[in-house]
């Protein structure tokens, strides 16, 4: 009877583990299942916002790429940031100057404004492809404010291969201080020179371009000061690494 008792209960213990082991599997199934559809949800309505902004970026209508704009702040915080979504970016920050609508050789879609609040959002999607169009905007933009917008995001994003983005930012501020010197744009050079400079090797530019705005009163005194403060500082930097090499040899 003791046997026969105890391979009953041991029927029931393994019969138990069985069943426990049987929901545990199911948990992890309807877990992954969920998982699982929240994933293609999540991606479903990252493609449906994506077509709609695109739709509002590439509309004729002033009001759409604005309500645009809104849209894209809203998806990139929401870490959306799809094909379609960098697609009504470029489009957005390039609306007159690379992306153009004529009518009888009349220029119809020359949104400054678009293309500055454009450029300003670029710097939350820190990509070689998003530095590659702020380089392309710095170089063939002629509006000071958009100049500046992509400048600052240049600086934010960081990325400078060989240098191009250096270049491109000091020939910028060259062209602009014969045409058109704007002390906010000679700002925002010389605050995105000093966040790249770690990147170059060769500080010539960075330090003739603070130069040639330390000197130069069309700008403010302000703006004249910081380029000071960046010579200084580069002066240091460049004494202190002198320094150094002539010890070590």
């Amino acid at each position: 009877m003791k046997i026969s008792h105890m391979v009953i209960a041991g029927t029931l213990l393994f019969a138990a583990a069985m069943l426990s082991a049987q929901e545990q599997q199911v948990q992890r199934q309807s877990t992954s299942s969920s998982r699982s559809e929240t994933s293609v949800e999540s991606a479903y309505l990252n493609d449906a916002d994506g077509t709609i902004i695109m739709g509002l970026a590439a509309s004729d209508e002033y009001d759409n790429k604005l309500v645009a704009l809104e849209y894209l702040q809203t998806a990139i915080s929401n870490s959306n940031t799809s094909d379609q979504v960098i697609a009504a970016l470029d489009q957005l920050a390039g609306e007159g100057l690379t992306t153009q609508a004529r009518q009888r050789n009349r220029l119809m879609n020359n949104y400054p404004d678009i293309r500055r609040e454009a450029c300003l959002l670029m710097a939350k999607v820190p990509t070689e492809h998003t530095k590659n169009t702020l380089v392309q905007i710095t170089v063939a933009e002629s509006e000071p404010m958009v100049i500046a917008a992509a400048v600052r995001s240049l600086g934010e994003i960081g990325l400078n291969n060989n240098d191009e983005v250096v270049d491109a930012i000091c020939y910028a501020n060259r062209r602009n201080q014969v045409m058109n010197p704007t002390s906010s744009l000679a700002l925002e050079v010389l605050n995105a020179l000093e966040k790249l400079a770690p990147t170059t090797e060769n500080k010539r530019a960075i330090i003739d371009t603070a130069a040639s705005i330390a000197s130069d009163y069309h700008y403010v005194a302000p703006v004249r000061k910081r380029a000071l403060a960046i010579l200084k500082t580069l002066g240091t930097g460049s004494s202190s690494s002198a320094s150094s090499n002539t010890s070590s040899n």
